[in-house]
């Protein structure tokens, strides 16, 4: 984090945060209207934010030099900023939605690292109109705030992602998981109870961008899959069960039938997944990280070769009961299910083997899981 010495942070209203997410198990499923199970991290995008009496949003940050002055006439005039795009696309949609805006000033502390698959993005978003909430007293509905981010980074940024990062960012809840039906929004909370093992979350390192990456074309895959499979009788891909894949098979190409495969049976390792967070069944909880790393790798094709050798190199430790990517993948994170007593040789046996392989230097986050949106008036 950069020095924030040369910003009194005192002279603001609010601090208001938003969460990085890590997602247990359930990837690529959340826009196919299936069931996830992410869980909000401690670490999270804060914004410091005053009324500032101008129609003007002044936005900085405590980890770069940049400043960028929007004005709330013309947030839709934004979209190809380097810096600020993110809290523009958050705001126009929070005013279209019916909510008012007002100028104001905006520091962001991020914490949660860029390209890291943590959803910074979804932190951003959801802090961004948290924190207009907060200085205009408007109720925070957090389902709404997250619905409205959502459409930013899909409708103003350009990436089609579905509910899960915005929902994780704002709903989050100290010490639970997830359980989110991407296509109702029900929501379940399971504590997570790991036993005597830990999440370890190691990040490869790789710089990645899922507006240039195969994103968009996943989706579209899917979008492609569900019009063909609508004999089925399904309203969303996430209802294609394992045994409707022999008929799926015959109408789809290979490539689209991959992607159905994985949905489908991604969703069941979902649902087998929270059963073992709920039952304590650690080595069935590991088991199926791996299967859905497998399937992310062969199947949906997101995971790429530095994703692979950290995937593999935690498995390759006899202390870790399962590793898969988190996140949207091309880059990013994965999450390792290890004994706690091991933690420390299984980071440093699995950054030696991973670096000899591909060059990159991992990292590992120290986090646990946190609340969503946080609120506390300065």
């Amino acid at each position: 984090m950069a020095d924030k010495k040369n910003i009194n942070l005192n002279d603001y209203a609010f601090r208001v945060t938003a969460a990085g997410r890590v997602n247990v198990i359930g990837e690529h499923v959340d826009y196919c209207g299936g069931k996830v199970f992410p869980a909000a991290l401690t670490l999270n995008n804060a914004v410091y934010v005053r009324p500032n009496g101008t129609n003007k949003v002044n936005l900085s940050w405590t980890t770069l030099d940049s400043t960028v002055t929007l004005d709330l006439d013309k947030l839709e005039s934004y979209v190809n900023l380097k810096y600020g795009n993110y809290q523009a696309g958050s705001l126009l949609k929070w005013r279209e939605s019916g909510h008012a805006l007002i100028g104001c000033d905006m520091v962001q502390d991020c914490g949660v690292p860029f390209g890291s698959g943590l959803s910074s993005s979804a932190a951003i978003e959801v802090s961004t109109i948290a924190a207009m909430c907060a200085i205009t007293n408007t109720h925070m509905d957090k389902v709404q705030i997250a619905l409205q981010a959502q459409r930013a980074e899909r409708e103003y940024v350009g990436v089609n992602c579905g509910i899960m990062d915005q929902y994780a960012s704002a709903c989050g809840k100290a010490g639970n998981a997830m359980l989110l039906d991407c296509n109702s929004l029900e929501c379940e909370y399971v504590p997570v109870d790991t036993g005597d093992c830990s999440l370890v979350i190691a990040n490869c390192c790789k710089p990645h961008s899922l507006v240039e990456s195969k994103y968009n074309e996943r989706r579209a895959e899917t979008e492609q899959a569900l019009n063909a499979l609508s004999g089925l009788g399904i309203s969303c891909l996430a209802q294609v069960t394992p045994n409707m894949l022999e008929s799926a098979q015959s109408i789809l190409t290979p490539a689209v039938f991959k992607r159905v495969k994985h949905v489908a049976e991604e969703c069941e390792r979902v649902r087998l997944a929270a059963k073992a967070m709920k039952t304590g069944d650690m080595a069935a909880l590991g088991k199926l990280l791996n299967a859905s790393h497998e399937s992310l790798q062969k199947l949906y094709e997101v995971t790429g070769n530095e994703l692979d050798a950290l995937a593999y190199a935690a498995q390759a430790h006899p202390s870790c009961l399962g590793s898969r990517m988190t996140g949207g993948g091309f880059g990013g994170c994965t999450v390792s299910l290890v004994r706690s007593d091991d933690v420390e040789d299984f980071k440093k046996f699995v950054a030696e083997r991973y670096t000899k392989q591909t060059g990159y230097i991992p990292e590992f986050y120290k986090t646990e899981i946190g609340d969503g949106i946080t609120v506390q008036k300065l």
